[in-house]
């Protein structure tokens, strides 16, 4: 079993092997959670950006909704995003600001993509009024006319639009 110091310099060694694999082998998805450190694509960004920048903003994610699988990663520059005309942005934004509009989303990503399974949601409103958001949410880019009645979530708002609810959510 050796003594107290014998065992503490083994235990030194295996620690200093393991952060150098982990060096050497950054965490991967596949890699434990505990392993893989709390900020591990906080500490992935850190490594890409330059030092004298003002940083950058990413998102990212891995979703599966209905019969679909959508990965998506997205990152920014902040001196880009605070020189950007952030007014252009309030249609967009807007679009989303409300609840019956969230909830068509909702839907859409859940399966119900046409028109008629949407116009059987009595908490949507009339046809005229289900219509109406429908055209105000795809003219901001959220949905997609798929053909026929048809709606879908273009795949590269998918993760930006949850990314957003997360962030209201905080």
């Amino acid at each position: 079993m050796g003594t107290v110091e014998e065992r503490l310099a083994a235990l030194e060694t295996q620690v200093a092997a393991l952060t150098e694999r982990l060096a050497a082998s950054p965490p991967t998805a596949d890699t434990p959670p505990a392993l893989a450190g709390t900020f591990w694509a906080l500490d992935g960004l850190k490594q890409r950006l330059p030092s004298d920048g003002a940083g950058a903003v990413l998102y990212t994610g891995t979703v599966r909704v209905a019969d679909q699988h959508y990965d998506w990663q997205y990152g920014r520059g902040v001196d880009e995003l605070l020189a950007d005309d952030w007014a252009e942005l309030a249609a967009t934004l807007s679009a989303l600001a409300h609840p019956v509009r969230l909830r068509l989303l909702r839907e859409v990503l859940g399966g119900r993509q046409t028109t008629a399974a949407l116009a059987d949601i009595e908490e949507l409103g009339t046809t005229g009024q289900l219509h109406h958001h429908l055209r105000q949410i795809a003219a901001a880019g959220w949905l997609r006319s798929a053909g026929r009645g048809r709606y879908a979530v273009p795949a590269e708002r998918v993760v930006p639009l949850l990314a957003i609810l997360a962030a209201a959510g905080r």
